[in-house]
């Protein structure tokens, strides 16, 4: 199977962490796609033209993060990431939305933030800005519920948080949030976060 990806791309390493943390990350062949470049092969894998998207030896493609994380996880001989059932699952599974929405909100204030000044709405990049923050307090509120085995819900926090400190390394969120710090710095050192270190 085929990965499009970017070395940047935070959610393409929740994908790359959890191919790790099941032990599937040797069946995985990688292709470097660039959204934003007109040749873009994701495109021709993901209508929507984003990354993470991940092609079958079958032929099927399957996207975007969420789906292809579930999809290796039913493959790997290691621990599930996603619990089988009752609230752990759920609990895993809301972390999950909880990490890829601090993302998205991170992802579409750096966008609005680079488009030109007459262009830019700064109401709009400080609602990002609020809604990161409420994010970033209810994992603090969480921090100390979330278990040594880890869950995709450790792993999209840990993705959100890591995405923050490599493009607004200048706005430390951990002031105020000593719990989640704590357990970030604890996560770091997993294999599975060492070998996806982002790069642009």
């Amino acid at each position: 199977m085929r990965l499009h990806y970017t070395t940047n791309s935070p959610f393409a390493r929740k994908v790359l962490m959890t191919a790790h943390e099941v032990g599937v990350n040797d069946l995985i062949e990688r292709t470097v796609s660039n959204p934003w470049n007109e040749e873009n092969q994701a495109a021709a894998v993901n209508p929507a033209g984003k990354v993470p998207a991940l092609v079958l030896d079958d032929g099927l493609a399957l996207y975007d993060s969420p789906v292809i994380c579930e999809y290796l996880d039913n493959l790997g001989q290691a621990s599930s990431i996603f619990p089988a059932a009752g609230i752990e699952r759920w609990r895993a599974l809301q972390r999950q939305a909880l990490g890829d929405a601090l993302l998205d909100a991170m992802i579409a204030r750096r966008l609005e933030s680079r488009r030109p000044d007459n262009e830019r709405s700064e109401g709009w990049i400080a609602r990002q800005v609020l809604s990161v923050n409420r994010c970033l307090d209810a994992m603090e509120a969480d921090a100390s519920e979330l278990s040594e085995q880890p869950t995709i819900g450790h792993i999209a926090y840990f993705c959100a948080l890591a995405h923050l400190d490599f493009r607004f390394a200048d706005e430390n969120w951990r002031p105020g949030r000593p719990k989640l710090e704590a357990w970030f710095a604890t996560f770091e050192s997993r294999p599975s976060a060492q070998s996806t270190i982002p790069h642009d």
